[in-house]
Formats: structure tokens, C-alpha cells, sequence
């Protein structure tokens, strides 16, 4: 009975599949194309859940993981439009850029979520409303939306995330943690580091309240439900133990000289899918996904990516096989995209070191534009914005 439960509830909201959410490039880039026919829009409309989530792009996975960039859809949408017509959707996109760069500067930020992640265990509440079985029948909807599509329209993860932490009164980071391994866009960067700004930790004294009344405006009716909202008029903020400014403790990135030799290979992952190797041999490495939603969306996007490599000797599989893959196709070096700070990046040491033992050495690069941005994210994002408008104009 549960089981049926769950479908008829699936079947009387408005949620899209994870097809919706383009998984090759091809696709990523028609997506692409016809939502610019709307793009001057965007502003006015972005803020409301509605059926379908047809007011905004729903190209976050493609651009999480690269299988388009944040230039190419700049340079999309300046061609048809002027800056300031687009200019807030512009800013959206760049915020996970704005994210990763302010947390590859603090990479302490990310290994302390860890360590509070394994000191902690889901209490009953917390498990229920993961399930969709809590008390609030529209964050039920929310959980259940997430893990049958991977996705959420920001407003409901800003809504639920605030739910969780201020009323429910639930540890931020199990609620992050399930957010990462469901959603289809999730980066530790922005996940994590929103999460911290609706619990009040990532801009001190600044915390996000989920208010009945900004869930009545900008919810789609068909998609509101009353059963619970008492709960959004009256209630006390979680006071966050540690608001201190954690500080700069990582250097930015530079890119080193590597001549291509016939024994370089190339390592791709999932961060950046886009790319084009420069060598001729190349280890693509997928990883398993908790969700089956995300691992649909996942497959499928690595499936892309060896399809368009076909001309190169490709062998796919996960990241703990790629020394013995570098062993056997004997290469004396590697070169990679630089994973952002997370599980790849923390893998790194241990597959380094292990590479070195064998004579092989592991370069990491990072796209040119991206270069220009990172050293900006010193502060907060509208000073960040404002430093890399000129590099964003350029591009018109």
C-alpha cells in the first residue's frame, strides 16, 4: 500500500522527469536554444514554482557538469539580447562558478562539513521527511519530487532547506547530504555553501526563513497544499553555534606548461564532460550515484561522452581504476581538468601518490576563463559579479 501511495502522490503533482533535464550535449545545447526564446523573461518569472518548471532553463545538470559551459551560454543569450536584459540570469549561473572558487579558497569549509557529516546520525524526524512522510504534506511533495527527478526549482530548496533547519530544527548537514545525493546539479560547492547561508553559518547574522506567505505567492496552486503551513507562521531561527568568517587558507590555481607526449594520457571525470582531450588515449571515469535518478542522468551523460570520443581509445570505468588503466596503456604522464574541491579532489593524494610510485606523473589544469575568475572570489558574490561584468561583456 505504500508503494501505491507513493505513485498516486507522484501522479497528482506536476514534477517533470529527469528527461527533462538534457543529458548530451546535443541536447543541452537545443535546450539551450529554445529557452533563450524566453530568456528577457526570466526575471520576472523565476522566483515561481510552477507545474513543469517551465520558467526557467532546467539546464543546471548540463552545466554542473560541463557538458555545456558558462560561457557558451553567455555568449548564447548576449548575442540575442543586451546585458542588462539578461543580466540576473547571467548572475545565477555564475553563482556556482562564484561558489566553487570561494570554497577552492577554503577548502577547510568543505573537510569540516565532513567531519560534522560522520559524527552525526538521522534521527526519526529527519528520515521520515527524507521519505516524504513528515508532517508538512508540501515538503513531502518536495522530498518526494527530488528523489523521483533529481531536481527541485531553487524557491523549494530554499523553502525546504529552511523548514528543515529553523523548524524542524534538524542538523544542516544531513539535510545537505541529502540534497547532494539526489540532486541532478548538486556540487559540493553550491550545496553545501547554500546550505550554510540558510542555516546562517555562511553570511553572519543572515539566515533564510521559509514563510507561509512567500510559499502562498510563489507556489503554483495546483502544486500548494494547505496541510501544515501553521507551521510557516510563528516559529524561532536556529541560532548557529560558529559564525565566524572562516579565512583564506588555499592560494588560487595556475596552470603549468605540459608538452603532450605520445605517452600522455588523459584523465576525464564527470566535472567537466565537455572537454576535448588533447591525447589520443583517455580514461573516462564514472562513479556510482545513490539515487536512481541521478545515475540515469549520469549514465547517460558519460554515454554521450564516449560517443563523441569515439575516435580516440577511450576506456571507461570508475576512478579506482585509473592507475592500473595508466600501468597498462603505459603512459609516463596524465593531465586532467582539476577536480573542485570534493570527493575527487579528496581521492587525489592517495591516487597521486600511487601514480608516482609507478613513474607517473599527474597534471592538473583548469579552463582558461575559469583562471580569470577564481582569484575574485575573495568576498561576496555581488563583489565578485561586479570584478568579471567587463569578462562577461567580452563576450557579446
Amino acid at each position: 500500500m505504500k508503494n501505491a501511495h507513493f505513485t498516486e502522490k507522484m501522479q497528482t503533482t506536476f514534477w517533470p522527469s529527469s528527461n527533462r533535464f538534457p543529458a548530451t550535449r546535443a541536447d543541452a545545447l537545443a535546450r539551450l536554444a529554445e529557452f533563450e526564446k524566453t530568456a528577457s523573461r526570466y526575471s520576472r518569472d523565476r522566483n515561481h514554482v510552477v507545474p513543469d518548471h517551465t520558467n526557467v532553463s532546467r539546464l543546471s545538470p548540463a552545466i554542473r557538469h560541463r557538458l555545456i559551459s558558462e560561457e557558451e551560454v553567455a555568449k548564447r543569450l548576449l548575442h540575442r539580447y543586451a546585458f542588462s536584459t539578461v543580466e540576473k540570469f547571467l548572475q545565477e549561473v555564475y553563482w556556482r562558478r562564484y561558489w566553487k572558487d570561494w570554497l577552492a579558497l577554503r577548502p577547510q569549509v568543505w573537510t569540516e562539513y565532513l567531519k560534522g557529516l560522520t559524527a552525526l546520525t538521522p534521527c526519526e524526524a529527519a528520515l521520515k521527511l527524507m521519505a516524504g512522510e513528515g508532517e508538512v504534506a508540501i515538503m513531502n511533495d518536495f522530498a518526494r519530487e527530488l528523489i523521483e527527478t533529481g531536481y527541485l526549482h531553487n524557491h523549494a530548496r530554499m523553502w525546504f532547506a529552511g523548514y528543515w533547519i529553523h523548524t524542524a530544527k534538524l542538523p544542516w548537514q544531513i539535510g545537505a547530504d541529502f540534497f547532494y545525493r539526489h540532486l541532478l546539479d548538486a556540487d559540493p560547492a553550491s550545496n553545501t555553501l547554500s546550505w550554510r547561508w540558510v542555516a546562517g553559518i555562511q553570511t553572519p547574522g543572515k539566515t533564510y526563513l521559509a514563510r507561509r506567505s512567500n510559499i502562498e505567492k510563489y507556489l503554483h496552486p495546483d502544486l500548494l497544499k494547505e496541510a501544515g503551513l501553521d507551521q510557516f507562521e510563528s516559529y524561532e531561527r536556529a541560532i548557529p553555534k560558529n559564525t565566524k568568517r572562516p579565512p583564506i587558507t588555499a592560494a588560487p590555481f595556475e596552470n603549468l606548461n605540459v608538452t603532450i607526449t605520445a605517452d600522455t594520457g588523459f584523465w576525464l571525470h564527470d566535472e567537466d564532460l565537455s572537454t576535448e582531450p588533447s591525447c589520443e588515449r583517455v580514461f573516462l571515469s564514472e562513479e556510482p550515484q545513490a539515487s536512481s535518478a541521478k545515475q540515469k542522468w549520469i549514465t547517460s551523460a558519460f554515454d554521450d561522452t564516449q560517443s563523441r570520443l569515439n575516435h580516440l581509445k577511450v576506456e571507461r570505468s570508475t576512478i579506482d581504476d585509473l592507475v592500473s588503466w595508466a600501468k597498462k596503456s603505459k603512459v609516463s604522464q596524465i593531465i586532467a581538468r582539476r577536480p573542485e574541491i570534493g570527493p575527487i579532489n579528496d581521492k587525489l593524494p592517495a591516487i597521486r601518490s600511487t601514480l608516482e610510485t609507478a613513474g607517473i606523473k599527474l597534471y592538473l589544469e583548469m579552463r582558461p576563463e575559469d583562471l580569470a575568475l577564481q582569484s575574485h572570489a575573495t568576498a561576496g558574490f555581488f563583489g565578485f559579479w561586479k570584478k568579471i561584468e567587463p569578462q562577461i561583456r567580452a563576450l557579446i
